[in-house]
This record gives C-alpha cells, sequence and structure tokens, in this order.
C-alpha cells in the first residue's frame, strides 16, 4: 500500500485514487523567462519519480504540468532585450526540454500553455462573479478571500496571520490586501486579450486552476509543486476552484523542500543560483539526478559540486557492476550456488517496493540497493577466487532489477560501455595490462610495477588471478 505525506493533513495517507485505477496528478511548472537552476531540477525529479512509480504499480496516470508563458518576468526580458514576449518564452521552453532531455525527465500527458487557455480563464472569472466571490476595479478583477471561509487551510494559517509579512501585491483598487488579481488590465507594450472587463492578460493563480480543470476535471487525485508554493499560489487555487465548484479541487498536496546554498533557498532573485546548464558543462545529467535523489524530497538539500561529484563515484559503482555482470553473461552458465545471495535477491525484491511505498523514500531505496550491489560484487569475487562460474539465474536476477532501476529512478539509463566511454579509456587500459605482462614475462617488475602505478593514478585497481589480470575502478567499493 503506498502511502503519501500530504501537505494539508500533514500527515502520511494511504493512496485512495478517485476513479479505480486512474490517477489525475497536476503539478506546476515553469515560467519560461530564463534557463533553468538545480532548484527547478529537483521539482522536475521529485515528481518525475512520483509519476514513474505511479505507473509501476499499474495506475493510469493523466499527469499535466503547465507552462507559464505570459508573466511579468517574461515580458520585462523581451522588453529590455527589444523582443517579442512569445519569442521569449517559445525560446526558454525549448532550452527547457533540453534539460529535462539531459535529466532523464519523462514528458507528462499535457503540457500546455497558459496563453493556450485565455478564452478558458475568463469564463472561469465570469463565473466567480456571478457567485460573487469576485469582483471588478478599474479593469482588474480580483478574488474576494473574505468570501471563502476556509482560506489558509493548505498553509495552516488564519487571515490575519497571512497578512503579517504575506507575499501580497498591494493595490489601492483592492478591498482587501489579500485579495488577489484574477484579470490585469493591459498596460502599454504588455500582451493582451480581450475580456467584458477591458482588454487585459491574467494573472498568475487562475491559470493553473482553469488548465488542471480543462484537462483533469473539477476534482483531482494529486496536486504538487515546490513548497514555496504552498502560499500565496496553492492557497489561491484551492480558493478559486472550490468556489467555483463546490467540490474538493485535490485530494494529496504534495510539495518538495528547497536547494539550499549556504543555508539560503536557491534562486534567481537571490542570484544564489547554479543552473542545470551550468552543471552539465561538467558533470552528466545523470549524476545530478543521483545526487537530488539522494536525499529525501521534503527534505532541504545543502547544494556542493562535491555532493555530485560523490553521487557520480556512486554511479560509477553501478555501472562497474553492470559491467562485470554483462561480460560474465557472454558466456552463461549454471555455476556457482550462493544461499545468501539468494536470499539477498529475495529481500531486495521486497524491501525495494515497500521503501517506496512509504511517501517515494529514494535515498533509502538507494541504501538497499548499495547493499545489493555489495553481496552481488562479493559474488563475483568468491567465484574468481575459487576458479567457478558465477550462475547465470543471479546475473540475470540483477539484470530485472537494473530494469526496475531505471524505471522507476530514472538511473542506469546508459549500457556501461557508454557510460564509461570518454571517462575510462578501456582500450588504453587494456594495453597497458598487456604492456605490464609482458614485462613481467621477460623479468622487468619494475617496469611491470611502475605500470600499475599509472593505472592506479588514473584510479584502476589491477588484480591478478588465475583467469588473468583484471581491473576495476578505486571507487568500486562504497
Amino acid at each position: 500500500m503506498l502511502y503519501i505525506y500530504d501537505t494539508m493533513k500533514r500527515k502520511y495517507i494511504a493512496f485512495q485514487p478517485l476513479c479505480d485505477n486512474k490517477v489525475k496528478m497536476y503539478v506546476c511548472g515553469i515560467t519560461a523567462y530564463d534557463f533553468c537552476h538545480v532548484g527547478h531540477a529537483r521539482a522536475s525529479v521529485v515528481f518525475d519519480i512520483i509519476y514513474r512509480y505511479l505507473l509501476y504499480k499499474g495506475y493510469d496516470v493523466i499527469f499535466v504540468k503547465n507552462f507559464t508563458d505570459v508573466d511579468d518576468k517574461i515580458i520585462n526580458r523581451a522588453n529590455k532585450e527589444g523582443k517579442n514576449w512569445q519569442d521569449v518564452s517559445q525560446q526558454f521552453i525549448k532550452e527547457y526540454y533540453t534539460d529535462m532531455e539531459a535529466l532523464y525527465i519523462k514528458k507528462p500527458t499535457f503540457e500546455p500553455k497558459a496563453s493556450e487557455h485565455i478564452k478558458d480563464m475568463v469564463d472561469f472569472i465570469k463565473k466567480l462573479i456571478e457567485k460573487d466571490y469576485a469582483y471588478v476595479s478599474e479593469g482588474d478583477v480580483y478574488f474576494s478571500v473574505k468570501k471563502f471561509r476556509n482560506y489558509g487551510k493548505l498553509s495552516h494559517k488564519k487571515i490575519e496571520e497571512l497578512k503579517v509579512g504575506a507575499r501580497i501585491e498591494p493595490s489601492e483598487k483592492k478591498r482587501n490586501p489579500l485579495d488577489f488579481a484574477l484579470w490585469k488590465k493591459s498596460k502599454e507594450g504588455e500582451p493582451e486579450w480581450e475580456s467584458p472587463w477591458g482588454k487585459g492578460r491574467p494573472g498568475w493563480h487562475i491559470e493553473c486552476s482553469t488548465m488542471c480543470m480543462h484537462y483533469l476535471g473539477e476534482t483531482i487525485d494529486i496536486h504538487g509543486g515546490g513548497e514555496d508554493l504552498i502560499f500565496p499560489h496553492h492557497e489561491n487555487e484551492i480558493a478559486q476552484s472550490e468556489a467555483l465548484t463546490g467540490k474538493t479541487f485535490a485530494g494529496y498536496w504534495i510539495h518538495n523542500a528547497f536547494v539550499k546554498i549556504n543555508k539560503e533557498k536557491m534562486s534567481k532573485s537571490l542570484g544564489n543560483f547554479f543552473t542545470i546548464r551550468d552543471i552539465l558543462k561538467k558533470y552528466r545529467g545523470e549524476s545530478l539526478r543521483m545526487f537530488l535523489l539522494l536525499a529525501h524530497y521534503r527534505n532541504p538539500i545543502d547544494f556542493s559540486l562535491e555532493g555530485i561529484e560523490m553521487a557520480e563515484e556512486a554511479l560509477n559503482k553501478l555501472y562497474m557492476l553492470l559491467w562485470r555482470v554483462e561480460e560474465n553473461l557472454k558466456n552463461p552458465s549454471n555455476g556457482l550456488k550462493d544461499k545468501e545471495l539468494e536470499e539477498a535477491l529475495i529481500k531486495f525484491n521486497k524491501s525495494f517496493i515497500d521503501i517506496l511505498d512509504k511517501d517515494f523514500n529514494t535515498p533509502k531505496a538507494f541504501g538497499e540497493i548499495f547493499v545489493l550491489i555489495r553481496e552481488i560484487n562479493k559474488y563475483l569475487d568468491k567465484c574468481e577466487n575459487e576458479n567457478e562460474k558465477p550462475d547465470k539465474k543471479y546475473l540475470e536476477a540483477f539484470i530485472t532489477i537494473r530494469i526496475s532501476i531505471k524505471d522507476i529512478l530514472g538511473i542506469m539509463n546508459e549500457s556501461a560501455e557508454k557510460w564509461f566511454k570518454g571517462k575510462i579509456d578501456v582500450n588504453l587500459i587494456e594495453q597497458r595490462i598487456k604492456q605490464r605482462e609482458e614485462e613481467r614475462k621477460k623479468g622487468n617488475f619494475k617496469k611491470a610495477d611502475k605500470v600499475r602505478e599509472e593505472l592506479l593514478k588514473m584510479g584502476i585497481i589491477l588484480e591478478d588471478t588465475k583467469e588473468g589480470t583484471r581491473w576495476k575502478t578505486t571507487k568500486e567499493q562504497i
């Protein structure tokens, strides 16, 4: 049974979809005005894991993730660069896809843009006005917070508390400081659409409610995003959506914690961010993905390049074992039996899913993976030391496990050969091992030892066995 920590209820709840085996999930996407940073990467990876795991569990998932492609930040950048706002948003949506591909993010079912649903938003706002939840003020339209009785139920704050230090837009047009804009009267140089209240454009919050309902209906199973969206964005989504329909907007609210640098949230406004593109100049996307998964999604991450390097070391170990297994499967046999390994494989298959069922606990899941990898490496070493062939059923069991790791966690997507290509020159290593053997046959042991030392500096350890010399990376053991 899958349990999810629900932000609104502040506890773990057994997951039960509204409709049999179908799951409707909506996640707030990016505002397309700049390159994505590592904070965006975390949110994308977190909800990608949730999406993947629900699919793995057999659910029919309809996953919607939007683009905000009309916004003050987009307009300001367009004006600054002398461009059309649509060109700016399209440029950074394209860059977004490049980054997501590098991180092995599965595409959602639908990825709507706000500008494609303006008419739906106008209709939504008209109904809120008719129900007396919204009012027109000098060409703007605002949602009346005091009319929605349960305002603040997601953030667990009372209206009086929210007024103090809240992220609100001050305006003399509002009846209440907490009232939020559903429609904004157009200013010179801004994009604009026709409406019953004059030319203008939608507010931010109305976008997600409208697109969510368009693709998923009035009540959905899961709504998610970064924890910075709890208030005001998700709070406002709940208010306007439930005011319109009189129904619960979402059954489960999931929020990921921040990526931090020096104990501060990583953000463009603070100027303390690394773009995904910055990281990809030096590290692989899979290494960044691994780094983000080694912390639970509800815990903040302290970002560091050293942390990504450690994640890459862990991946080296995974791929090195894959290499050993694939090499042994080239000549499969019914080889050495090992009761301890059999028990470890059985235990893993159960515990791996049990762990992920507890609120998608990826760091603990990786802990189980590393334990199993040590057991398989120990078994393969035993086979080599005793001059025995490994049993193909253990090797094939690992290949099956690897597929699950790939499908659920989005890790180990490459072949071992492709992973090490460019990082480890296999041909060079094999050539140097051959030279070492020749020197040993000649009795030139100092030269042979020098080759070993050179390879060790490259991070390669040589092991002399009855079947010849084999090599592994120094980072194989964790």
